[in-house]
């Protein structure tokens, strides 16, 4: 009886055992190279995906400023601060100023050209990476009207393009341009060879 308590132990022990040292790293180190091959293959969708956000967020921001223009009668002055800022400031009556909007775009997508990408189809100029009435960055006042025209600060109607984009990567070049006389507000993506909507 003794003999065969023991046998039964060590059957047991072995059926026991686990993992080695050696399964385990295997089995590590395939998930990892699993897990990398995934955030490869990834990257480009992601990019993708923040040129969009960056494209919506100056998209839907400017069609904000001209409907509260109208909703609110009072002028929306738009500014574009260095490469990732879009500011709203409304100019109330008799004077003075708010601001109801600052928006900030992700860190690695900004205002800039696209090495290669040609002007929007509408066609207002692609001197620079912001480029409204014909000058880069646009005149110092640029402000959406109670009646939804876009202008300058003397009231002449401005058209103008707004690009955007990732360093180096050409398909995630994006713009939104405006038509000063409507104020109307349209959204483009770059394919690597023209623009769509």
């Amino acid at each position: 009886m003794n003999t065969r308590v023991k046998r039964n132990a060590r059957n047991s022990s072995h059926k026991e055992r686990g993992f080695s040292v050696i399964e385990l790293v295997a089995v590590v180190s395939t998930m990892i190279v699993v897990l990398a091959t995934a955030i490869v293959q990834l990257q480009p969708a992601l990019q993708q995906l923040r040129a969009n956000n960056a494209k919506y967020s100056v998209f839907s921001t400017l069609r904000f400023a001209r409907q509260a223009a109208i909703a609110q009668r009072r002028a929306i002055r738009v500014e574009f601060i260095g490469s990732r800022e879009l500011k709203l400031t409304r100019i109330n009556q008799p004077a003075g100023t708010t601001e109801i909007s600052d928006v900030f775009l992700s860190s690695d997508v900004g205002y800039q050209l696209t090495a290669g990408a040609p002007d929007t189809p509408d066609g207002f100029g692609n001197g620079g990476a912001i480029v409204f009435g014909g000058m880069v960055g646009g005149p110092p006042v640029m402000q959406f009207q109670s009646d939804g025209t876009f202008v300058d600060g003397n009231g002449n109607p401005l058209n103008g393009t707004v690009f955007l984009g990732i360093s180096n990567i050409t398909t995630a070049a994006r713009a939104v341009t405006v038509l000063g006389a409507t104020g109307r507000v349209h959204s483009y993506q770059f394919t690597g060879t023209t623009w769509s909507r």
